[in-house]
C-alpha cells in the first residue's frame, strides 16, 4: 500500500491529539475532543478546518470564459470578478463527475476548487476539451485551504488578519496577502454556517492555522464534525450523495441547470429515474450510507447515500436515492443491518438556524 499523503498541517494534528483517518488518501484528522462537541463549538462560537486536500486549477487566456462555460454547469456570463458560484462537471449522460466552486479572478482568469479526490480525473476531463492557446494549471500541490467557520468566523478572522471584512457578500472573495505571500479570503463554507474559505502557498499554511488557533474561542475541528454540519444543511458530498450515476437534477440542483448556453451533459438532464430524498429519523440510531428505503408498504425503492445523527435537532437525518415514482410519498422505512427504522420525508435544510447568509456590514 502506498504512504498516504499529508496536508502540510498533519504533523500539527497529530501532535495535538487529532485522531488521524484516511480520507481519500490522505491523513486527515477525523476528530479531537468529540465530533459532537466539535460540531456544537462550530454551531456557536468559530472553528478552523484543514482542507488542504482540495484541488485548485487556475485557467487563463482569451477565450477561457467560452471553453470553460461549455465544460461546467455554472453561468458563467452573469459571475463578476471577485464573484464565485457553485455547480457542477458532468459527463455525456449527465452523470456527476464532481462539483466545484469557480472563482472569477478577472476577466478570462479562472480559479476551480475541486474535490481532492477528483483532482487527476477533473484535470484530464478539463484539459480535453479546451481549444489551444488558454493556460490550465494545477496548482494543488502548492496551494493550502483553510476555512474559518462559525457564527463568530468574522471576529476571529479580523483578530487573527487585523483588517475588516465584514464588506465581503456571500460568495465573494477578494485578494490579500498573509506573511507576505498572496492569500484569497472567500465567503464560503460547509457548514451553513457564517464563514470563510482561505487559500494560501502551501509553506504559509501552518503558520496561519497557528494564528488563527491563537484567537481564544476558535478550535479546530476535524472530519466527523464537517460531515455532521454538512449533512444538516443537505449539502451533498461527492461520491456518496453526488456520482456520475445520478444527475444533478436528481440530487435536487435542477435550479441550477437554468443557463441557455449548451454545456457537457445539458441533453441528458431531463431523465430523471430517482430523485434525492431528505429523510428525518427520530431517536439517535442513524441510517447509514448503503441502507435499503422502502416504501411504507415494505417495497424496496431507494438507497440511504449519507446518514447521521444531528447534533442541533436531537435526532438522525439522512439523504437517499428514492425511484422516482416513489420519491413524493411521507413515510419510508430504512433497513439497516440491526433494526428498521421508522422514516419521514423532510425538507432541506433540516439545520435552519444557519449564520451564512447573515449580513455582516
Amino acid at each position: 500500500m502506498s504512504a498516504l499523503k499529508e496536508t502540510p498541517l498533519s504533523g500539527w494534528h497529530a501532535a495535538h491529539g487529532a485522531k488521524m483517518v484516511d480520507f481519500a488518501g490522505w491523513s486527515m484528522p477525523v476528530q479531537y475532543e468529540g465530533i459532537i462537541k466539535e460540531h456544537e463549538h462550530t454551531r456557536k462560537e468559530a472553528a478552523i478546518f484543514d482542507i488542504c486536500h482540495m484541488g485548485e486549477f487556475l485557467l487563463s487566456g482569451k477565450g477561457a470564459l467560452a471553453a470553460l462555460d461549455g465544460i461546467v454547469t455554472h453561468n458563467l456570463a452573469t459571475l463578476g470578478a471577485g464573484k464565485c458560484r457553485y455547480g457542477f462537471m458532468l459527463n455525456e449522460q449527465g452523470g456527476v463527475l464532481d462539483d466545484l466552486i469557480v472563482y472569477c479572478l478577472g476577466g478570462d482568469d479562472y480559479m476551480l476548487v475541486v474535490n481532492g479526490a477528483c483532482e487527476e480525473s477533473d484535470f484530464a476531463w478539463i484539459a480535453s476539451r479546451l481549444p489551444g492557446g488558454l493556460s490550465l494549471r494545477n496548482v494543488s500541490a502548492e496551494t493550502a485551504k483553510i476555512d474559518l467557520q462559525g457564527p463568530r468566523s468574522l471576529e476571529a478572522l479580523e483578530k487573527a488578519l487585523g483588517a475588516k471584512w465584514g464588506h465581503l457578500k456571500y460568495f465573494n472573495f477578494e485578494r490579500s496577502s498573509f506573511d507576505g505571500a498572496p492569500m484569497i479570503v472567500s465567503r464560503t463554507g460547509y457548514t451553513g454556517e457564517l464563514g470563510y474559505e482561505l487559500y494560501l502557498p502551501w509553506g504559509k499554511a501552518q503558520a496561519l492555522w497557528e494564528r488563527l488557533a491563537a484567537v481564544d474561542f476558535v478550535k479546530p475541528v476535524g472530519l466527523g464534525a464537517r460531515d455532521t454540519l454538512r449533512l444538516e444543511l443537505g449539502y451533498p458530498l461527492y461520491g456518496q450523495d453526488l456520482d456520475t450515476a445520478h444527475t444533478p437534477v436528481e440530487a435536487g440542483y435542477g435550479f441550477l441547470m437554468g443557463k441557455e448556453t449548451p454545456f457537457v451533459g445539458k441533453d441528458a438532464l431531463a431523465d430523471v429515474r430517482e430523485k434525492l430524498v431528505p429523510l428525518e429519523i427520530d431517536g439517535r440510531r442513524s441510517a447509514r450510507h448503503g441502507d435499503i428505503v422502502l416504501t411504507a408498504g415494505g417495497r424496496e425503492c431507494g438507497v440511504v447515500t449519507s446518514g447521521v445523527f444531528s447534533p442541533s435537532l436531537g435526532h438522525s437525518v439522512a439523504l437517499a436515492y428514492v425511484k422516482a415514482e416513489f420519491a413524493e410519498r411521507e413515510t419510508f422505512v430504512v433497513k439497516g443491518q440491526r433494526a428498521e427504522l421508522p422514516a419521514r420525508r423532510s425538507e432541506l435544510p433540516f439545520y435552519k438556524g444557519g449564520t451564512a447568509r447573515a449580513k455582516t456590514a
